[in-house]
């Protein structure tokens, strides 16, 4: 049976495209089935957004659950957003040989986002690197362009190079114990859109007394109450599951909204927790 959320939020990006502000993330997805199933169930439940990564050897995958989705249901192309990344910062050709080989693999014919993994590489290389992301944007293989755990320094080192598309989105770790913001403010200042890759605080924060309050308050599980937080403030999130029943139950948050005053509280929890990957303050 296929299904699409109800009441389901899309955000407008600096260029025009629009983009769920919920969806599914596969990192730490295994390649094959496990990948295959989760993004299936996904499309199922309603999910119209796939966030992947060549990084994550998983795009051939995501690709074919898109597919045979697309085949059994009749749901088209334009209604599912898929993105994937870039792993590694080169040179510009390298940008048109790796969108190639990223698209090739989830045999689609475009990307609707395709962002820079991460900023390594130094100013140069960054800028180059987005300079290819400009030209494939021209040829039509991504709908939009963005970047992925950048810093205020990053952005503003390429900014500075007067690029010809401003990002569109900036993908960084986001929620209570991690809220950034500096780098938020900075972000919102630019017209860059803000998406959470790991909303759900990897469960290490589903015990702590002011989400289990909140979610006695509003009859919410944790991860409903963290998923909400990040969607009341503007971010898109991507919470990541492999079992069914909770990629259903991670979409079960778009029957209410956090008060103002439990979204300052919990954005008053921040730690600066580092769950993963943490490189924006990188050369």
């Amino acid at each position: 049976m296929t299904t699409t959320l109800a009441n389901q939020p899309y955000v407008t990006l600096n260029d025009g495209v629009k983009i769920p502000q919920f969806g599914l993330g596969v990192y730490v997805t295994e390649p094959g089935a496990e990948t295959y199933n989760a993004v299936t169930w996904a499309l199922e439940a309603g999910y119209r957004h796939i966030d992947g990564a060549e990084w994550y050897e998983n795009e051939a995958d995501c690709g074919k659950a898109i597919n045979d989705f697309m085949k059994n249901s009749g749901v088209p192309r334009s209604e599912i957003f898929f993105t994937t990344k870039l792993m590694a910062n080169k040179t510009t050709e390298w940008v048109h040989e790796s969108i190639g080989i990223s698209l090739k693999k989830a045999g689609l014919d475009y990307a609707d986002a395709y962002l820079i993994h991460g900023p390594e590489g130094g100013p140069e290389v960054r800028a180059a690197t987005w300079k290819g992301f400009c030209e494939i944007k021209d040829l039509g293989l991504v709908r939009s362009i963005g970047v992925s755990n950048f810093g205020v320094k990053h952005l503003t080192d390429l900014l500075a190079t007067n690029p010809k598309y401003v990002p569109s989105i900036n993908q960084v770790d986001l929620h209570p114990f991690m809220t950034r913001d500096a780098l938020v403010a900075y972000c919102q200042s630019k017209g860059i859109t803000l998406e959470a890759w790991a909303p759900l605080v990897r469960g290490e924060r589903f015990k702590h007394p002011e989400i289990v309050a909140l979610a006695e308050k509003y009859k919410k599980s944790p991860a409903q109450i963290l998923i909400r937080y990040g969607l009341d403030r503007g971010f898109v999130v991507i919470p990541k599951s492999t079992k069914k029943e909770r990629i259903a139950d991670n979409a079960n948050v778009f029957d209410f909204t956090l008060e103002k005053a439990d979204i300052e509280k919990l954005t008053s929890l921040d730690e600066f927790l580092i769950t993963d990957w943490e490189v924006t303050t990188v050369d």
